[in-house]
Order: C-alpha cells, then sequence, then structure tokens
C-alpha cells in the first residue's frame, strides 16, 4: 500500500471523496432477490382472482422476502449515519415489525398456537439459524472475528431474563386451574417485561451509549450511505407497508394449508413464519458478517432475539386482551427446553468476544435438530 499514493497527513479542507468502487463492493450476492418483488403484484392476483389458498400462502411468502429486503437495505443505510449500536437497534424493530403484523393478523383469526409457536420460532431462529449462518459465512472469510463482548453478553443477559418470563407463566399454568388467573398472570408479566426493554433502550442509548459505539470507529467508516436520510426512510415505511398487506393474505391462507398440506401449526409457527418474517435480519446479518462487522451482526441477531422476548411477545399478549382474544406467555414445554437451550448457546459464544466458522456450524447444526424436531412433534 506504502509503494503507490501516499494518504496526506492533514487537510483543512473537505475530505477527499473516494471513487465509487472503494465505497461498496460492486458485487451485492442478494440483488437476486429483487426479482422476488414479482410476486407482490401475483399474490395481488391469486387472492383476487381465487387461485387456491396453497397459492396465495406461497406466493405471499415469496413475496416478503424481497420486501424484507429492501427493509433491510434501507436500516443498514441508515445504520450507517447512526453507528452499530442504533444500527442493529432499527435493523431490529423493523425487521421485527415485519413479524408483529403478521401475528396480529393470525390473532385476528384465531391462531393463537402459530402466535405462540412464532415468538418460539423466533428467538431459537435468531440465536441459531441468523447467528449461526451469519457467524458461519463470516467465518470463511475471516479466520476470527471479534466483537464487543460486554454489549453481547450484556443482550444475553437479557434473554435469560426472558427465559424466565417463559418459564415462569409455564411452571404457574401447571399448579392452578384458573384460565382467567394464567391469563392476568401474563399481562403483569408482558408488562414488566416491557418496562425492562424500555430501561434497556435508556441504557443502550443514553446511560452507556458509549458502550454500543465503541466499534464503529474501525467497521463503520470503510463505506458512505448511497441514499439520503430521507429516501431511506422512505424506502422502509414503503416496504414495511406492502409487507403488511402480504402478510394479511399470508395469515388468511395458513388455516386452509394445515388442511391441505398435512403440516401443524407449531411447525408453521416456529420454523416457516420466522424464517418468512425474519428475512430482513437474516440477509443484513449475515451481510454485514461477511463484511467484517460483528458488532453489528450481533446487534442485529441477538438484539432481535431480546426484542422478540421483551417487547414484540409482551405487546401481542396486551393487544390480544384489548382484542378480546386473550393470549397467554404459557408455552409448550418442548418450546420452552428449545428456547432455554439456544440463550444457553448463545451465552457460551459470546463469552470470549470472538467467533469463527466451526461455532457457526454448531449453531446451523442444533437449529436443524430441532427444526425436525418440530417437524415431527
Amino acid at each position: 500500500m506504502s509503494e503507490s499514493n501516499p494518504t496526506p497527513v492533514a487537510t483543512d479542507g473537505p475530505p477527499p471523496v473516494l471513487p465509487p468502487a472503494a465505497k461498496r463492493p460492486s458485487f451485492n450476492p442478494w440483488k437476486f432477490l429483487y426479482a422476488f418483488l414479482l410476486f407482490v403484484p401475483l399474490t395481488f392476483a391469486a387472492e383476487h382472482l381465487h387461485w387456491g389458498h396453497g397459492f396465495v400462502f406461497v406466493m405471499s411468502m415469496l413475496a416478503i422476502v424481497p420486501l424484507a429486503k429492501l427493509m433491510g437495505t434501507a436500516t443498514e443505510e441508515i445504520a450507517l449515519r447512526t453507528g452499530p449500536g442504533i444500527g442493529g437497534l432499527l435493523n431490529a424493530t423493523f425487521g421485527n415489525a415485519t413479524e408483529l403484523i403478521i401475528a396480529l393478523f393470525a390473532l385476528n383469526a384465531g391462531l393463537h398456537k402459530v402466535v405462540q409457536a412464532s415468538i418460539t420460532g423466533s428467538i431459537i431462529g435468531n440465536i441459531l439459524f441468523v447467528l449461526g449462518l451469519a457467524i458461519f459465512l463470516g467465518g470463511l472469510k475471516y479466520p476470527t472475528q471479534t466483537f464487543n463482548r460486554t454489549v453481547a453478553g450484556l443482550n444475553t443477559s437479557l434473554l435469560v431474563l426472558a427465559v424466565v418470563g417463559l418459564l415462569v407463566p409455564a411452571a404457574f399454568d401447571a399448579h392452578t386451574t384458573s384460565n382467567v388467573s394464567l391469563e392476568k398472570f401474563s399481562l403483569f408479566v408482558a408488562c414488566v417485561l416491557i418496562l425492562v426493554y424500555i430501561a434497556n433502550l435508556i441504557f443502550a442509548l443514553r446511560t452507556h451509549s458509549d458502550l454500543y459505539a465503541g466499534g464503529e470507529s474501525q467497521q463503520e467508516h470503510d463505506e458512505d450511505p448511497t441514499m439520503s436520510m430521507p429516501q431511506a426512510v422512505g424506502l422502509l415505511l414503503g416496504s414495511t407497508l406492502f409487507v403488511a398487506f402480504m402478510s394479511e393474505m399470508l395469515v388468511g391462507s395458513v388455516e386452509h394449508v394445515t388442511k391441505e398440506w398435512g403440516l401443524s401449526e407449531m411447525f408453521i409457527g416456529v420454523i416457516l413464519v420466522p424464517i418468512i418474517g425474519n428475512a430482513a435480519e437474516h440477509l443484513t446479518a449475515v451481510t454485514v458478517a461477511m463484511k467484517n462487522k460483528m458488532d453489528l451482526s450481533l446487534g442485529i441477531a441477538i438484539g432481535s432475539t431480546t426484542q422478540i422476548a421483551l417487547l414484540i411477545a409482551p405487546l401481542l399478549v396486551i393487544a390480544a386482551w384489548f382484542m378480546g382474544k386473550p393470549l397467554t406467555l404459557s408455552f409448550d414445554t418442548f418450546e420452552v427446553m428449545a428456547v432455554v437451550m439456544s440463550v444457553a448457546i448463545a451465552n457460551f459464544i459470546t463469552l470470549d468476544g470472538e467467533c469463527n466458522w466451526l461455532e457457526g456450524l454448531m449453531l446451523l447444526a442444533t437449529y436443524g435438530i430441532l427444526a425436525v424436531a418440530f417437524l415431527l412433534h
């Protein structure tokens, strides 16, 4: 590097403008997904021309993927301006907005088991599948990747609280005969979890924001945004709106698909809905990991899991209460076991502040075992 043009020591003017090739890789491995936008009008056509519930189910799932990718692109642009802490929060928030929308439509349709299973599936999917794929593919390019283990440790500690929020209602349900009491207790736990999540936001964005900006200097300044903030926000809101339309059609076909295809609501909720609903996190977390931005990648994967457990699940409990279709936090024993295992593994992975492809492969293998177990459960 020193044999070519030397770097200027100091200037009083604006920083030099880098050529476009230096700002961002010219090849984007996820661009092919935008071709799936064709499924958006096809889904509308399938729904209004009555092409069949199975066709609507598949088309709507495929349509959500590129829309989620657009959400991921917009949030990554915003993250380049805000740093890994807020960037990870934004990615998690708007990625989970997809699943929240799907879950609200499912609640309205009375598919409580799908909603509960989607919560479980999101937690284990983000920890095992998303994080595992990010670490694995990132590790193939960079032998050892490092991250802020203090922040990762705080996030995994919050996940332990989330496990308590699942274990205690399940234990309470096993020792009480009153559904009303369980519903009220779940509502109380939901409120406590939301308060903890708000406290976490204050911690991350105000009182200890320096912890979350630690990796910005070495990882975030190698790229510049390619769109303005209004453009990024507009893209984010527009893609979220279309995701809502697709989610309504997806949920409307679930009940028919379970009967026609012989799939259980448990499998659809634990595996299919989280994969589609969290597609933004999947793609963005993997993309930034392959750019050696593990702080942002973990902020998306583990941060999204934390948000699902401490915000999305409690919001669904509260929303169900107002809708007159109460949802409890008493999960199936097998679901609780899967969540406990996933959180324990996440704690082990983040202990030393570094990761490699073998750790990613182990996470993926664990997810594969659980996915087959839920299929046969």
